[in-house]
């Protein structure tokens, strides 16, 4: 799929929001659109999109006609490289396929079937045209333009950049298997899916999978937009692992170490992480994201005579959810595990018990 160029992002901008997008909106646009340049990671494969069925020539002139089906989607790699060093901390794929009810097929690289999965974008890397007057202004009605507060289908994703105008660079796309969930960053403006921000920078064995709730509420606690930039890429770092250093954050994020350590404190400060000052390493917690973990429908419940008892059942799936992770480091706890954190973090206490003084 071809790239957007700054021409082509303008367009699209004086088209949807002509009362906002001045020349003074056109040099702003095309500052964020440099920064964004130099800040994303290096591109992995070249997208190919479809969209109600029909191939996508160019994001932006779909998303400008208002007749162009968004229910449906389809994105697949041409010519995806080979299962390999390329994919570093990426799940390797063929295609995948976006259904309208927003689940998801991810057809994986080779022979194996298709896997059904649940689909969500996240929208991070955009620009909010404004004009001189409303930047002048403050005007709130123009900023409002710009909050995403959750995860969106495809759908919610096209409807929200047409009524608001505003000119997405980059979206995340999350898929949530049974098992896992799966993070892909594609780029808008080159047409690219991009490789993870922790290629080559952060070995592949530090990496822990969470369960797909838990990332489920990890990824929409970021997508509320309350943590700034570099807070969110610190949260979704440290979140996958028992644990890592300022130092090491600053090479995944591509910047120094105080301001890697600043954006741990700051989720230290929330309650995301914590600090053990002997090895000067954070840790991941979860306790403020547990009650953010979405429970079963109630539709998905058979039928139960006693409303109350109804309840009920739904608290315990819920609690039984929660008791299902350790609550110190969010590893999944093996089946009939009795013991109340995973058996390294209950290694970890008692050493720390038995270095205390006798």
């Amino acid at each position: 799929m071809p790239g957007a160029s700054l021409d082509e992002l303008n367009a699209f901008a004086r088209r949807r929001s002509p009362a906002s997008h001045d020349a003074y909106s056109e040099s702003a646009l095309g500052r964020t659109v440099q920064e964004y340049l130099a800040h994303r990671p290096p591109p992995l494969a070249e997208l190919s999109l479809e969209f109600g069925g029909r191939p996508v020539w160019s994001v932006f002139d779909a998303l400008g006609d208002d007749s162009a089906p968004f229910d449906r989607g389809k994105i697949f790699l041409a010519a995806p490289p080979p299962d390999g060093s390329a994919w570093d901390w990426l799940v390797p794929f063929r295609s995948i396929e976006l259904n309208a009810d927003g689940s998801a097929d991810i057809t994986p690289l080779g022979s194996a079937p298709a896997r059904r999965a649940i689909g969500r974008f996240a929208l991070r890397e955009l620009y909010v045209p404004r004009s001189r007057v409303e930047e002048e202004a403050g005007d709130p009605v123009a900023a409002a333009r710009g909050r995403i507060d959750r995860l969106l289908t495809l759908p919610e994703v096209a409807e929200l950049v047409r009524t608001t105008g505003i000119v997405p660079l980059s979206t995340t796309l999350l898929v949530y298997r049974s098992d896992d969930r799966l993070r892909y960053d594609l780029d808008l403006v080159s047409g690219h899916l991009l490789r993870d921000r922790r290629a080559g920078r952060l070995a592949l064995s530090r990496r822990v999978r969470r369960p797909p709730r838990l990332a489920y509420a990890l990824d929409s606690l970021v997508a509320r937009g309350e943590l700034s930039p570099i807070t969110a890429r610190a949260l979704e770092v440290l979140s996958e692992t028992h644990g890592i250093s300022p130092l090491e954050l600053g090479q995944v994020l591509g910047g120094v170490r105080e301001l890697a350590a600043s954006a741990l404190d700051a989720l230290a400060a929330r309650g995301l992480a914590t600090l053990d000052r002997r090895t000067g390493i954070y840790r991941p917690r979860f306790d403020p994201v547990l009650p953010l973990v979405p429970a079963p429908r109630d539709d998905a419940l058979p039928p139960l005579p006693n409303p109350q008892l109804r309840t009920s059942v739904l608290e315990l799936i819920a609690a039984a959810d929660a008791r299902a992770t350790c609550p110190l480091c969010g590893d999944a706890l093996p089946p009939n595990w009795k013991g109340i954190v995973c058996a390294r973090c209950d290694a970890e206490v008692q050493g720390s018990a038995g270095a205390g003084p006798a």
